[in-house]
């Protein structure tokens, strides 16, 4: 107690900054909305909650997805979230599902998370900036809860429109940001539930949203909240004020959800980064990796391609197109579905991956590693599990809506498994290889 009074005299002695702020928004007048206070901050933050939490979860389990464990699947080499089982392939449409609803929460999310950060701008200006050790510590984690949200935020809704103003490879570096942003909301909760508790409990939980814009009154200023000191008149009441903002989180959620969805929904897609309306014909539906922008040309895939496959035992097979097209075909409607939020299924022919493993000896726990054409950009080679290359509705697909694949779709050969993420449904294949698990 001696040393905690002591150095409450020595701050009050020696504050690290002048006490008096600097004009504009370091003064307490300049934060007028009479709608900011501990309440819209409290609700606000409550309604991140759930949406934050579906991204939490369908981002962990889209990392899953890539089977991080087994060689070239990820880009961030598993990250630091242990991973205990390998995606399963039941149902087909599970990853569509879990990216679609990832990149929907994310941007529902979006409306939300700035009005959140509105109602609390004033303390992005408090004066004095730090006032003692643990203020400096709160403020820290403050700093690091909106740069990583905002970050996260803004590098996923990039991502979602394939568009990549960076160096940097955008798995990792988003996974990592996605913990930080994890860590930090978890501390600033803590900190921060004595406050909301208060909040509601003064004000309720919806009593302020049943209030017009005639009842609408400022909350009271304390010490250390956002509540203006000066208010101004309201322009609008706290209820049209969280309406607005909800009404724009369903707007944009919905309208990223169709891209998964399909069907009706798929027109109300609009930011859907593949478009809405497929090309004509029946290699017209969504591409991400052309063949020249990975360096594949149409001269390696043609009459002198050839596929190697080798088994556990070191013994290797080739086959020709023509060869793999007298092999039993199977046909099979699955879904490409992709990191960017956006699937669609078409129906697939080819050589189930069973079969293949047959012919050279393989067993179903065998791993499969799968090898491109491509010269560029990530993913040349992935792995996959067990499981996956032994589902039997796993192909090598040689044709797609009854034709032969476009070379942009992956021709001569490309890998379809369900339920797997899209960019490790490996185009181009040049190379399969059994290996024991």
């Amino acid at each position: 107690m001696r040393i905690r009074a002591r150095r409450q005299i020595i701050d009050a002695e020696m504050p690290l900054l002048p006490a008096d702020p600097p004009p504009g928004p370091f003064r307490a007048e300049f934060w007028r909305s009479p709608l900011r206070g501990p309440w819209l901050s409290s609700l606000l933050g409550s309604a991140m909650l759930p949406l934050f939490l579906l991204c939490m979860v369908t981002g962990y389990l889209s990392h899953a997805a890539y089977d991080p464990s087994l060689g070239h699947n990820s880009v961030s080499s598993g990250g630091i979230v242990p991973y205990f089982f390998h995606w399963p392939t039941h149902p087909a449409w599970l990853y569509a599902a879990t990216q679609g609803i990832h990149i929907a929460a994310g941007i529902a999310l979006a409306p939300v998370l700035l009005a959140k950060l509105w109602s609390v701008i004033p303390k992005l200006f408090e004066w004095p900036a730090v006032r003692s050790p643990a203020h400096a510590i709160e403020r820290l984690s403050i700093a690091l809860l909106v740069a990583s949200s905002l970050f996260t935020l803004v590098s996923g809704l990039f991502n979602s429109e394939i568009f990549y103003p960076w160096r940097f490879s955008f798995v990792p570096v988003h996974y990592y940001a996605a913990i930080l942003f994890t860590a930090s909301l978890a501390f600033h909760v803590a900190v921060k539930f004595r406050v909301i508790r208060q909040a509601f409990r003064d004000r309720g939980v919806i009593a302020p949203l049943r209030e017009s814009l005639a009842d609408t009154q400022p909350e009271p200023p304390a010490h250390d909240t956002t509540a203006p000191t000066s208010p101004a008149l309201p322009t609008i009441s706290r209820r049209g004020f969280v309406g607005t903002v909800g009404v724009a989180s369903l707007a944009v959620g919905v309208s990223a959800a169709g891209q998964s969805i399909g069907g009706p929904l798929r027109q109300l897609a609009i930011f859907a980064p593949r478009g809405r309306v497929p090309a004509p014909g029946p290699n017209g539906f969504q591409v991400n990796k052309t063949a020249s922008s990975v360096g594949v040309t149409a001269e390696e895939t043609g009459a002198h391609w050839s596929l190697r496959v080798v088994g556990p035992d070191g013994r290797s097979l080739t086959f020709s197109r023509e060869q793999l097209l007298a092999l039993p075909q199977r046909t099979q409607d699955l879904p490409i579905a992709c990191v960017e939020g956006w699937s669609t299924t078409q129906r697939w022919t080819g050589v189930p991956l069973g079969t293949i493993a047959d012919l050279i000896g393989a067993e179903s726990r065998d791993l499969l590693a799968v090898q491109s054409l491509q010269r560029r950009g990530e993913f040349r080679q992935t792995t996959l599990a067990a499981n996956q290359a032994d589902d039997g509705r796993s192909l090598l697909a040689l044709r797609v809506n009854g034709v032969d694949l476009s070379i942009d779709h992956g021709f001569p050969a490309r890998i379809i498994v369900p339920a797997l993420p899209g960019v490790h449904c490996t185009k181009w294949v040049s190379s399969l290889e059994f290996t024991a698990a």
